[in-house]
């Protein structure tokens, strides 16, 4: 199986957990502030729905070769979750259900031959569409987290932890002016080490932070204040938000 498959079974795997926690809820609880500033968990659910939306334009730019933005424009993305946030459950549910339905249609539609076909991202960034169904688990998962509702960074599999690391160390954070050379460390020694942040000066050390991989991924995301995490030469660096 190729890791875009791999990747979309995930995906369809975390949107069925997410579905079942959801379904748990009631009107009332989806009015209650969300673990994202200025979110309800009703913004939460109507962003994860236009956001599956959003990928199949660029599922289907990569398919056909015609540009197809992943949102007409920001304040049109904005205000569709305003409008959506206070919905009841069941639709809600019924608009989660039916967007991944189009998710999961639009990535089995795209030939093997277009993976490598790059489309623009929200932010002007470039990104083959081999990985979309990353990018759309990392927002499933990720956003199961920001509801509050039991599902902590703790719980998310090891597989995306893994995969999700890898891509933020390789895309997010490396080379960036505003974050310090870091050195994260998953294992005892040299076992487990990336390096990541701006490139150090001949005489300056990178910062080694160290614990586990959904730690560090909790801190990276700005999901934790980096509890379980340990800093011996030096403070827990204050990072920038991702945005």
């Amino acid at each position: 199986m190729t890791d875009y498959l791999r990747d979309a079974l995930a995906v369809q795997e975390a949107t069925d957990r997410l579905l079942t926690a959801v379904a748990a809820l009631d009107d009332a609880s989806l009015a209650s502030p969300s673990e994202l500033p200025g979110w309800t968990r009703g913004h939460v659910l109507a962003h994860l729905a236009r956001n599956a939306d959003a990928l199949v334009n660029l599922l289907t730019w990569a398919r056909t070769g015609q540009e197809t933005p992943m949102y007409a424009d920001a304040r049109t993305r904005d205000a569709e979750i305003r409008r959506d946030a206070a919905r009841p459950l069941a639709v809600h549910l019924d608009d989660l259900r039916t967007s991944a339905t189009r998710f999961d249609a639009a990535a089995t539609a795209l030939p093997p031959e277009c993976l490598p076909y790059e489309v623009t991202l929200r932010g002007g960034v470039r990104e083959p569409a081999a990985g979309l169904p990353l990018r759309r688990l990392a927002e499933v998962e990720l956003h199961h987290v920001d509801l509050g509702i039991g599902y902590t960074v703790a719980d998310l599999p090891a597989t995306f932890v893994e995969s999700q690391l890898t891509l933020l160390i390789r895309t997010r954070f490396a080379g960036r002016p505003d974050i310090p050379p870091l050195r994260l460390a998953t294992g005892p020694g040299d076992g487990d080490v990336r390096h990541t942040g701006r490139p150090a000066a001949p005489e300056e050390s990178p910062v080694t932070v160290t614990g586990s991989p959904a730690a560090l991924l909790g801190w990276l995301t700005g999901r934790t204040d980096g509890s379980g995490l340990s800093c011996p030469n030096g403070s827990l660096p204050v990072l920038p938000a991702l945005g």
